[in-house]
């Protein structure tokens, strides 16, 4: 059971980024359902899921002070070390080298910090599993049902900051490959809810600042308001509908 589960989401990952590779011109509106998705991901499903682990052992305060944490960091990543610029801060010239580097960068950290998501999704299915096979088969119902979404951020991230098909395929097939690795990692290994439940919420910090601060103003960037903002509450509300029936 362990192994099909490690392998639909290698493939529900998969499929996602495929299309997103597929429809690469209207990239401003995947964008937009980008965006919806990581931050319904972060409200929906990370958020609840490290405040039911955490809560037995940290006060409510200590748990949402680490989502807080997340974003500081990713914050001082972004600005600090990736140099987040919007496409109408840079100069009206010709880009060069070193400013496709700076964008590649971020795209690169962005895809990376969704497939370390990826891989601790894995985990929480293979510890759900050491559990009960039925609560396993619920939290990958859970996981497969966002997978999808994962896969179209992934390539998102790349191809938004300017990465090459081959670039974000590359990615696409680590974020799709992590899950399952993080599967098989708990047959060597556990841990408690409650640290999971700290790292889940740091991660929601992650995605809360990835979709609010990079994602919606790429979306909405020389583009109608309108169909990029109605792709965004899109992807939230579809999030909220796959999670809420998932779980």
């Amino acid at each position: 059971m362990v192994l099909l589960v490690a392998v639909a989401t290698f493939f529900s990952t998969l499929f996602g980024g495929l299309v997103a590779l597929r429809l690469k011109d209207q990239l401003h509106l995947i964008l937009g359902f980008s965006a919806g998705a990581v931050i319904g991901v972060a409200f929906f499903d990370l958020m609840p899921e490290a405040l039911e682990l955490a809560s037995g052992s940290y006060e409510l305060s200590t748990i949402v002070s680490i989502i807080a944490l997340g974003f500081i960091i990713y914050l001082v990543l972004d600005r600090l070390i990736l140099h987040h610029q919007h496409d109408e801060d840079l100069p009206a010239v010709p880009a060069h080298a070193g400013q496709a580097g700076v964008h590649a960068k971020r795209g690169h950290a962005s895809a990376g910090t969704l497939s370390f998501h990826s891989f601790l999704d894995g985990v929480g299915i293979g510890l759900a599993f050491q559990v009960s096979a039925a609560v396993g088969i619920v939290v990958a119902l859970a996981v497969l049902a966002h997978d999808f979404s994962d896969g179209i951020n992934t390539v998102n991230f790349i191809l938004k900051n300017g990465g090459r098909h081959s670039q974000a395929f590359r990615w696409l097939l680590v974020d799709a490959i992590a899950p399952a690795l993080g599967v098989f990692s708990t047959l060597f290994f556990s841990v408690s809810q409650a640290h999971l439940g700290l790292l889940l919420a740091l991660f929601a910090g992650f995605f809360l600042y990835i979709g609010a601060s990079d994602l919606v103003p790429e979306s909405h960037h020389a583009h109608p308001t309108r169909l990029t903002t109605i792709m965004t509450v899109a992807g939230v509300g579809l999030l909220y509908i796959i999670i809420h029936f998932a779980v």
